[in-house]
């Protein structure tokens, strides 16, 4: 049966958005709070451990862990749940003859719902810790939807690939904990040796940090280097997982 475009599954899509977000918050007290809650107490915890160490190099330290701490979550979370998509709803796969691609994209969205909600927290920070507020912030939801385009694609690579090879998602536990380290989330890039840094600049989370932070610590307008960047990090690892995922979506059906 011939699968209709997507535009047309807007109200499978929403529905799917609801019930991944519902089902995250299920049988707990808290519910949306701890959207608010989980950054903030991981914040808590690492600025506890790590402001005596680089708190004098780095201005507005609660604000500057934080942004770090929101975005990865964000990316962990979106990537994550999108590697799982297709291999969860394989018997809806075999049966309905919806797009493949509204499965890994509906919890990418409810990964996105979740982030704008933890920039509340975030905004109550920079309120408390003086951080200013500048016309710059304006600029935040395109830093996020650059952010939110760079997680599907790899969300889109990884679901592709745990379809075939279901290790990817034991794989992807060991390589996201690297990636996170590797991100200057709670320490300076000065602190890496300079003949290392260029390579450290080429790792797509730093840009975004760095991009998220220009703007709400710095008040700053990133430069069109930086938003030129980002949107290259975040169209490659898109286009890639639309063509990984487009070509070898008829085979799914094959290993559910």
């Amino acid at each position: 049966m011939k699968e209709h475009p997507l535009w047309r599954y807007g109200f499978l899509l929403e529905q799917l958005v609801k019930r991944n977000f519902n089902t995250k918050y299920r049988q707990s007290m808290l519910g949306v709070l701890w959207s608010f809650l989980n950054p903030l107490m991981t914040m808590a915890v690492q600025y506890i451990v790590f402001s005596t160490l680089f708190r004098s190099d780095i201005s507005h330290f609660p604000v500057y862990l934080l942004t770090g701490i929101i975005l990865f979550n964000f990316f962990n979370e979106c990537v994550t749940l999108g590697m799982d998509s297709i291999v969860l709803n394989g018997p809806l796969i075999t049966k309905v003859a919806v797009p493949r691609l509204i499965y890994p994209l509906s919890r990418s969205l409810s990964s996105l719902i979740n982030l704008v909600i933890s920039l509340a927290p975030l905004l109550g920070v920079m309120l408390l810790s003086g951080t200013p507020l500048t016309p710059a912030l304006l600029l935040v939801p395109l830093a996020v939807v650059l952010m939110f385009l760079f997680a599907l694609g790899m969300a889109l690579i990884l679901c592709t690939m745990n379809v075939f090879f279901r290790d990817t998602r034991f794989l992807w536990s060991v390589v996201s904990l690297l990636w996170t380290y590797a991100t200057p989330i709670f320490y300076p890039i000065s602190i890496i040796p300079a003949a290392w840094q260029p390579l450290f600049r080429l790792n797509p989370m730093y840009q975004f940090i760095t991009l998220l932070r220009t703007i709400v610590i710095g008040g700053a307008l990133p430069s069109w280097g930086q938003w030129g960047m980002c949107a290259l990090c975040a169209l490659l690892p898109l286009g890639l997982g639309l063509y990984v995922f487009r070509r070898n979506e008829h085979k799914f059906v094959f290993h559910l």
